[in-house]
């Protein structure tokens, strides 16, 4: 339990998808404007995430490498996370029409993040268990999530702060964005994956 731990804060922390490994960059630029669009489009990820690492786990031990086919992963993770974006939006209109209409209009921005079929080819990379690639991809979406959350509280902020005009917009962002990648590694050594 405790290496599942260390996975999920690894992945949360020290290997944060968008502020260390610069995965999943453009929603964090473009859709994060708010605490709420960031909140719904952190728990849509978050979903497509978890059924992600499940499914390319699935379809990489069962069927990648039982017919040693490697060279398809990227292809085959391309449609593994096509289909679990399918199967986040039909999950959530099935089982919640109040979180579908609150998420929804999220989860097609979902099927470009990159930070998506990341986590697909880095436990496929880690050859992880599937309880483990589950865990991972737990910690990725709480990784993201919360870089998504602190850069649409920080923008929030910056719109009524005196920012000078070189530095306003975009440009005041990605410094903003930089520092809090410094502040990201301040954990590296923490927990190692």
């Amino acid at each position: 339990m405790t290496e599942l731990m260390l996975i999920v804060v690894g992945a949360a922390l020290v290997n944060n998808f968008v502020l260390v490994q610069f995965l999943g960059v453009c929603p964090a630029m473009s859709a994060a404007r708010r605490i709420e669009g960031a909140v719904g489009i952190g728990l849509a990820t978050g979903l497509t995430l978890t059924i992600a690492s499940g499914a390319s786990y699935a379809v990489d031990r069962l069927v990648l490498q039982r017919f040693d086919v490697q060279q398809l992963r990227l292809v085959s993770f391309v449609v593994v996370v096509g289909l679990a974006v399918q199967a986040t939006d039909l999950l959530i209109r099935r089982f919640s029409p109040l979180l579908h209409r609150v998420l929804g209009i999220y989860i097609p921005l979902v099927a470009g993040n990159c930070a998506v079929l990341g986590v697909a080819l880095l436990n496929s990379g880690a050859s992880r268990s599937l309880v483990a690639a589950l865990f991972y991809g737990a910690g990725a979406s709480l990784g993201f999530a919360l870089a998504l959350a602190l850069l649409a509280g920080i923008r929030e902020r910056l719109e009524h702060a005196d920012v000078p005009s070189p530095f306003r917009g975009a440009s005041i962002v990605f410094v903003t964005a930089g520092i809090l990648s410094l502040a990201f590694l301040g954990f590296a050594g923490f927990a190692r994956l």
